[in-house]
């Protein structure tokens, strides 16, 4: 069977995701030049916060797309529309409430795409939910960051009509909205942390895989069998060589185990090969075959939780975990440019 042929729909939320990571460079170069032309302190500090907030989602926008699992290239019309935004910010004709505002908009552009994803993930597959639920962090800080730029806006046009700061009582009214949405969020909006720490960013791919191998239970479509069992195969395959290059290297002198999780991915790999070749249209017999490799899978997923991570969490600092999370992802996001440069000769 084929596993290079992406669903189409996967596909289109691949986009989405890559549309989202160019606007967010945007939006961080958008408010670097609004600090730097800003003459208020008070507004400086927010763009300021502001700027902290999208460096940090711009890392949770590159997790989630390695988590997700399909590269893509944003679509030449956000490209060009980047293109504009950016001529206008160098406009000196512009004022810097004209500026703010596009930028509000923007912000508002970037909140309803990240809405877009999650909804388009609940209609196509449990396990995209999966991959992309730490977008939910910055989705709720898009949210916030629309309600103070309104305030900023309402300052600014003041300002630029009377000659006078507007009314004292705007930054209580905008804080009161942030609590709010803060309240929504719960803990997620006041995470300050990019990066999940190893246990946890591995965890979220066994997740991941457990919702693809039960959807693959579920049907027997052969065309949702393909689709589900191609993002398994991907999935694992990528899986699978960034820990042996990151994880169990780094891990091997404080886990005797190492060298059977070694060979049990081993087997996995020769089993991901197999069901490959196979045909899915003979779904008892695919089926059949991917509750073995599903066996495997498990075991392996229990033993690398229950034995693996506590050596982990015993063995290495949360500064050496998140490290770990960094250098797990970068391997995993160079072997998916590799699918996805291959696919496109």
């Amino acid at each position: 069977m084929s596993v290079t042929l992406e669903d189409n729909k996967r596909t289109a939320i691949a986009v989405k995701l890559a549309d989202m990571k160019a606007t967010q460079n945007l939006l961080i170069a958008n408010e670097k030049s609004l600090i730097a032309a800003c003459p208020d302190r008070e507004i400086t500090n927010r763009l300021e916060g502001f700027l902290r907030d999208d460096q940090k989602n711009l890392g949770i926008i590159d997790t989630v797309i390695v988590q997700y699992g399909i590269k893509a290239e944003a679509k030449p019309s956000v490209q060009k529309a980047i293109e504009e935004v950016e001529s206008m910010m160098e406009n000196p004709d512009l004022t810097l409430f004209d500026k703010v505002a596009k930028h509000e908009l923007l912000k508002h552009t970037q909140a309803m795409a990240g809405v877009l994803v999650h909804k388009a993930g609940q209609v196509v597959g449990a396990d995209i939910a999966v991959a992309i639920a730490p977008l939910n962090a910055v989705n709720f800080e898009n949210r916030g960051h629309e309600e103070q730029l309104k305030g900023i806006m309402e300052s600014l046009s003041t300002m630029e009509l009377t000659g006078k700061p507007s009314d004292s009582g705007l930054w209580s009214r905008v804080q009161d909205t942030i609590a709010a949405l803060s309240g929504l969020a719960g803990s997620l909006i006041n995470g300050s942390d990019h990066e999940i720490a190893i246990c946890d960013l591995i965890r979220l791919d066994h997740t991941k895989v457990f919702a693809l191998l039960s959807q693959i239970k579920a049907t027997d479509d052969p065309q949702k069998l393909e689709e589900y069992f191609g993002q398994v195969y991907q999935d694992l395959s990528a899986h699978s060589a960034a820990e042996e290059e990151v994880i169990y290297p780094v891990v091997r002198p404080y886990y005797n185990g190492i060298q059977h999780l070694y060979e049990k991915q081993a087997d996995m790999k020769q089993k991901l090969e197999q069901i490959k070749a196979m045909n899915c249209a003979d779904t008892v017999a695919f089926k059949a075959a991917v509750e073995l490799l599903a066996l495997d899978v498990n075991a392996h997923i229990k033993e690398e939780e229950d034995e693996m991570f506590p050596r982990i969490n015993g063995s290495f600092g949360d500064e050496q975990q998140k490290q770990l999370a960094t250098d797990f992802k970068t391997a995993k996001s160079k072997i998916q440019d590799h699918r996805l440069a291959s696919a496109s000769h």
